[in-house]
């Protein structure tokens, strides 16, 4: 058994009413759920999926990407 991780992206989307999950380093995958909690099981899933139809294919892990940061910019508009 192997123990990977992979950083997740995670944000609010009022609209849609839902946490929203993003995986920079799996091809952006996405997925969702209506609380946080719930969102990151998600993700746990699809990952997991991921990893498996990867070794299933023969297709390369992908690793952790590299480092993300987060940055705010401040428009001032019209």
């Amino acid at each position: 058994m192997e123990t990977r991780r992979y950083k997740v992206l995670l944000e609010w989307d009022a609209e849609s009413e839902a946490w929203v999950t993003y995986v920079p380093a799996l091809g952006h995958m996405s997925t969702y759920g209506e609380t946080r909690g719930a969102a990151l099981e998600q993700t746990k899933e699809a990952i997991l999926g991921y990893l498996e139809a990867a070794r299933r294919d023969g297709l390369p892990i992908p690793k952790n990407g590299a480092e993300l940061e987060t940055v705010e910019l401040e428009i001032v508009t019209a």
